[in-house]
């Protein structure tokens, strides 16, 4: 089985920094893309930032800029860096990564979710 910890997230002034985490453990042939994404209260899920397994990276617009995602393959982990937050960046933060954990199978798989709070 594969598990996904994530770690990082907190309560935080606007203008401030985090960085979170996601490393995966388990039955691992190898990872494909990563991801981040977030939900907010009452609103979707949304696609934060992701990054293939060689590494281009896309974002949505709201945090190009501010947020960094990156991957080091070698601990099965991607990172978040989130710089200037703001209150609306708030959310519940999931990473997502896509996974093939043997020759014929691979799957999606999720974090628990890490709470992120802006606010002055």
């Amino acid at each position: 089985q594969v598990q996904l910890v994530e770690s990082g997230g907190g309560l935080v002034q606007p203008g401030e920094s985090l960085r979170l985490s996601c490393s995966a453990s388990g039955t691992i042939f190898r990872i494909n893309a990563m991801a981040w994404y977030r939900q907010a209260p009452g609103k979707q899920r949304e696609l934060v930032a992701s990054i293939t397994a060689g590494g281009d990276v896309s974002y949505v617009d709201s945090v190009k800029g501010r947020f960094t995602i990156s991957r080091d393959n070698a601990k099965n982990t991607v990172y978040l860096q989130m710089n200037s937050l703001k209150p609306e960046d708030t959310a519940v933060y999931f990473c997502n990564q896509n996974i093939r954990v043997h020759l014929f199978y691979e799957n999606d798989f999720w974090g628990q979710g890490t709470q992120v709070t802006v606010s002055s």
